[in-house]
């Protein structure tokens, strides 16, 4: 009796707590659709599990989008050297990823370069991000 209390006590705390929004790269973002986004930053998400760069693109066509670009965990992009400092509104970014399968403007980031030609990996590791030799921390990089 007393373990059926203490099961169905942890299931209850278990069903209350938040749920993270963590998720593998091949559940939103598309490996065969790589893209290139350059713009200034419109607003930044300093959130776990994922930071969030907005950004405004010019199209080809001359159009403006505004693109949201998922990054790693603020801790780790921390660690790599990118902070909320460093992305404040107008900062021109270039930033390398893959769009989402829902074709919405949204990608994943993998590397973001500054003007003065700094690049810093902002990908998250061991997501299933395709293997592209940009991640520090991937086995057998080019």
């Amino acid at each position: 009796m007393r373990l059926k209390c203490l099961t169905l006590l942890a299931g209850a705390v278990l069903a209350c707590a938040p749920a993270a929004a963590h998720h593998a790269f091949g559940a939103e973002f598309d490996p065969n659709r790589p893209l290139v986004l350059r713009g200034p930053v419109v607003k930044v998400e300093w959130v776990n599990p994922h930071a969030w760069i907005h950004l405004e693109h010019t199209t080809d066509a001359g159009g403006k989008e505004v693109w949201m670009v998922e990054g790693g965990t603020p801790n780790t992009l921390l660690r790599r050297g990118l902070s909320r400092n460093s992305l404040t509104p107008g900062t021109l970014i270039v930033v390398d990823g893959y769009q989402s399968k829902d074709r919405s403007q949204r990608a994943n980031g993998r590397d973001i370069t500054f003007e003065d030609g700094s690049k810093i990996f902002m990908g998250s590791s061991g997501t299933g991000a395709p293997r592209d030799g940009r991640d520090p921390t991937e086995p057998n990089r080019r």
